[in-house]
């Protein structure tokens, strides 16, 4: 495997020195790294944090910042951050108005932001993101996972803590997007994690995993590479029969790249995708493309659809200034 790297046990530490250098202007880097902040910490604010296993770039670093998260605390390469660093991140930008969890459904971070939790002395509340519609049950959690809805249900938040909402009304509004947020992935090629230098999983030159996780675990099936069309209809099929949508329902559409695969094929899909929105009589009214929750350098996409309501696009729509995500400031 080649990779731009100077040793394997480095690449996260000079990977997030180089990120918070790139955007000193807007970000802060905590003490031993274990946590990325808003540089300006505004006051009478609920705080939101996320984070998770490093690997899945820009999530969650690169959505700190004006209008999304607080903070948020990366653990090494798919694996959980620690209690310490949730706990010191909150204390870190703690406005006085409570903290707010933003947790995807995997086994350590669920634990390990739970003991946070529980540990913290400020009000607080946790929202689980578990927006994978693939399989109820793989080897990183109980029930579903949580994948790229975590960015839409983060964007979401970010607004309505902006505009002021208090703990309660963010954990309430939280839940509801989760509710309303599905999402499924297919994988063309394994990942690579550095430490162990070999891929992830095995899969044919002609083969593909339908219902991926964001770590490379197994989804529904593997199966003969299928057209475009072909992919977007199951993945986003799939989508619709969770979250039951009704012709002339409108819907926000996240095409999200898995890192190996150029946005001209991404954008490819979101044509697919479209077509398969109207045949359902569905309307996406909003598009973010591109690749947002990753694998490393996985190929493949996901699919992942929210539920738009006025409230709900006037959220996604408000002014935000991340590293990632730009737009109305």
């Amino acid at each position: 495997m080649k990779n731009l790297s100077n040793h394997v046990d480095n690449i996260l530490a000079e990977s997030l020195d180089g990120f918070t250098a790139a955007h000193a202007d807007i970000l802060t880097l905590g003490a031993d790294r274990e946590f990325v902040r808003r540089k300006k910490i505004k006051q009478g604010k609920v705080a939101l944090i996320s984070g998770g296993g490093s690997g899945h770039e820009p999530l969650h670093a690169g959505f700190v910042g004006h209008g999304m998260l607080d903070a948020a605390c990366p653990g090494q390469i798919f694996t959980s951050p620690t209690p310490n660093q949730m706990l010191n991140a909150a204390q870190a930008v703690d406005g006085g108005a409570g903290v707010l969890f933003i947790v995807k459904n995997y086994s350590g971070d669920m634990m390990n932001f739970q003991m946070a939790a529980e540990m913290l002395d400020q009000d607080n509340a946790v929202v689980i993101v578990n927006d994978d519609v693939a399989v109820e049950d793989s080897t990183y959690t109980t029930g579903r996972r949580g994948v790229a809805g975590t960015l839409i249900v983060e964007k979401i938040l970010g607004a309505a803590a902006e505009r002021g909402d208090s703990l309660a009304q963010l954990k309430a509004l939280g839940d509801a997007v989760n509710k309303a947020t599905a999402s499924m992935g297919v994988a063309l090629t394994s990942c690579t994690v550095p430490a162990a230098g070999k891929p992830t999983f095995q899969i044919g030159a002609g083969e593909m995993e339908v219902g991926v996780g964001i770590h490379g675990e197994p989804g529904r099936r593997r199966v003969p590479l299928a057209s475009a069309d072909d992919i977007a209809a199951e993945l986003t099929g799939a989508v619709i029969k969770d979250l039951a949508l009704k012709p002339g329902q409108e819907v926000i559409l996240l095409v999200n790249g898995f890192g190996g695969t150029p946005l001209m094929e991404l954008y490819l899909m979101v044509n697919a995708v479209h077509k398969v929105l109207a045949n359902a009589g569905v309307k996406a009214v909003r598009h973010l493309t591109g690749s947002y929750v990753t694998s490393l350098e996985m190929a493949g996409c996901s699919v992942t659809v929210t539920v738009a309501d006025p409230q709900t696009l006037a959220l996604w729509d408000s002014p935000v200034h991340t590293s990632a995500l730009r737009w109305g400031m």
